[in-house]
């Protein structure tokens, strides 16, 4: 078990040599996350209620729970999950949020999800219960759906949105 060595007023935790923020309230990100359901599929957009894709999902949801994003996000091709071998979605999730084990992984969880077996993880999803997750998929927007053994399957990573 770890030990928390300190906490301070700003909501970080510090255990042993490593701090991190806290995480956000799990019901604020799948308020913030549920305001987006019907916003139209639009790839490399982040509009509520415009158009979206699933990191323009997530980056909205950051806006409303954290604040402003930390840096801007550079254009990305359609197949940009198919070209290398880099976890570009994680590694990028890691700088900014809590990782958490996708095991662990509950509601308001930013869950990453490997859409191809062997392939990087290019799939977000905001997990709002045990059993479902809300995500932004090309044709039919954002949306919320079960979470299915499939589904499952295919998270990679999952984060926490940390406090304001």
């Amino acid at each position: 078990m770890t030990n928390v060595v300190s906490s301070g007023n700003d909501g970080r935790q510090c255990i042993a040599s490593r701090c991190t923020r806290a995480p956000a309230d799990p019901d604020r990100v799948i308020a913030a996350a549920r305001a987006w359901l019907g916003t139209p599929y639009h790839d490399q957009a982040s509009l509520r209620g415009v158009g979206c894709d699933c990191l323009g999902l997530a980056r909205g949801i950051w806006r409303e729970v954290v604040g402003p994003e930390p840096f801007p996000i550079p254009p990305y091709s359609r197949d940009w999950g198919e070209t290398g071998p880099r976890e570009v979605l994680a590694e990028g999730a890691r700088t900014m949020m809590i990782e958490v084990s996708p095991s662990d992984a509950g509601p308001g969880a930013l869950v990453l999800f490997r859409m191809m077996p062997r392939a990087i993880a290019k799939h977000v999803g905001i997990m709002t219960g045990p059993d479902s997750f809300l995500h932004a998929y090309e044709r039919l927007g954002v949306i919320e759906e079960p979470l299915t053994r499939s589904w499952r399957r295919r998270i990679a990573f999952a984060f926490l949105f940390p406090q304001r």
